[in-house]
């Protein structure tokens, strides 16, 4: 088959219709269960101050406001999982979700900047072709798509398995069982498995190569009618048990609901007649239109250069020197998926330069206990940090400001080694995306065999 008349190749509608509803009722539902937790409150309202993104210093919460944010987050989801003002919904709920994101920095997980990207990508496609309250209003229902708006969907989330296996392809995943040796005995409380399975060696040796082997494998079964069946059957399994041993939200059901994109367009029109018929809709006097028309050039543009984004991305560690699992550089927005446990403990000495008067800060001060946690072993975190206090000190009337970091930090079971260069000056250093050469070299080695 030819790149152009894959291009023009259509497919049913209804897999994007149920993939939209399932979403966007999953996104409504964790704006809820956040507001429900009082995770607003305690993450973007109490702290007094929040760690930004590069380049991104400019979003901030927006104090009593914050809640209006949220509010405007979930009914978006809602409109986007009814199909009603579809285009305005799906932006509306990228912006504000991904604001939301960009709010503080501590809060960064994996399965939130999946969610924008993909939330972003379905700005493009057609999901309200069919099944949606834009069908009713307009009197149109659109019988088929271009079969890459799905494929699109598929190629985002092969990539999230597959680039995640390959990370898991290192020394201390496969060899040492690391991190999942610290994790594991502390669910001792579990039924059943809690005080024999997680305390035994060969269960976390088991449970390291079978999640490398998981997430490598699962794109593929997914893929492949023969095989589907048994991949949705692991992927249930796989995300169901996580989620009991780990707090780690609403990312299984996403997951879960998301890879159903991989079933026939029969399998997809079957849920839709089922939800039609509960609900007795009707769309009598809708009109049938054969194949769903935009404007494809454009569209197929900007999708292409997206993937192709998610494709090299994951790679950029490889522009920095150093060990990827101690520096971090490079390592946020590649789907290296619960890989490591990092303790630090990290102070800060201002210094008079001229006098070399000096004092310690109390973090608590300026910091929650969760933001206290995650600066003390983030480069980036640490550098943003001191020039907070470089400039709060500044404008409190203190001269000649320097300010120095003294920490150390453990890495997966590893003895607590000098992490940042104690006679560097951070207030001096820029924040970029250049190497920080303060980052003192990793005594040891992790052998990266894959991502």
């Amino acid at each position: 088959m030819t790149l152009n008349n894959y291009i023009l190749k259509k497919t049913s509608s209804a897999p994007l219709a149920t993939f939209r509803l399932f979403f966007g009722l999953l996104m409504c539902a964790s704006i809820i269960r956040f507001w429900y937790h009082g995770w607003i409150e305690k993450l973007y309202i109490q702290p007094k101050f929040f760690f930004s993104f590069y380049g991104f210093s400019w979003i901030k919460p927006l104090g009593s406001y914050t809640y209006l944010l949220f509010i405007i987050c979930g009914i978006s989801a809602l409109l986007v999982a009814v199909g009603y003002k579809y285009r305005l919904s799906i932006v509306t709920f990228f912006l504000s979700f991904t604001y939301i994101e960009l709010m503080d920095k501590t809060t960064y997980l994996n399965h939130y900047y999946f969610v924008s990207i993909l939330s972003f990508l379905l700005i493009f496609l057609p999901a309200n072709a069919t099944f949606s309250l834009d069908n009713y209003f307009n009197k149109k229902l659109y019988k088929t798509i271009p079969n890459w708006t799905i494929d699109s969907i598929k190629l985002l989330l092969g990539i999230v398995y597959f680039y995640a296996g390959l990370a898991k392809l290192n020394s201390d995943w496969l060899f040492r069982a690391q991190p999942l040796k610290i994790w594991l005995p502390s669910k001792y409380d579990l039924p059943l498995i809690g005080n024999n399975l997680m305390q035994q060696e060969w269960f976390h040796f088991a449970m390291s190569w079978s999640g490398a082997i998981y997430d490598l494998a699962i794109p593929f079964l997914l893929l492949f009618k023969r095989t589907r069946t048994i991949g949705f059957f692991l992927v249930v399994v796989f995300h169901v048990f996580t989620r009991v041993l780990f707090p780690i939200g609403m990312f299984p059901y996403i997951m879960i609901v998301a890879t159903l994109i991989f079933f026939s367009a029969s399998f997809h029109e079957k849920i839709i007649a089922f939800i039609k018929s509960k609900l007795k809709l009707k769309t009598d006097n809708i009109e049938v239109i054969e194949t769903f028309q935009f404007r494809r050039t454009f569209t197929l543009k900007i999708v292409s250069v997206f993937l192709v984004l998610q494709l090299l991305l994951p790679w950029r560690y490889l522009l920095y020197p150093g060990e990827l699992f101690w520096t971090e550089q490079g390592y946020r927005f590649s789907w290296r998926v619960m890989l490591m446990e990092k303790a630090g403990y990290t102070t800060f000495k201002i210094v008079d330069r001229k006098t070399k008067q000096f004092f310690y800060v109390d973090n608590t001060d300026f910091l929650t206990s969760f933001q206290e946690k995650q600066m003390s072993f983030q480069p980036d975190f640490i550098i943003e940090y001191a020039h907070f206090l470089g400039d709060h000190f500044t404008q409190q009337g203190h001269k000649n400001v320097e300010v120095y970091a003294d920490s150390y930090v453990a890495l997966n079971g590893r003895s607590s080694e000098r992490f940042i260069d104690a006679k560097v000056d951070l207030y001096k250093e820029k924040n970029s995306f250049k190497h920080k050469y303060w980052i003192l070299p990793f005594t040891n080695e992790i052998k990266i065999k894959g991502l």
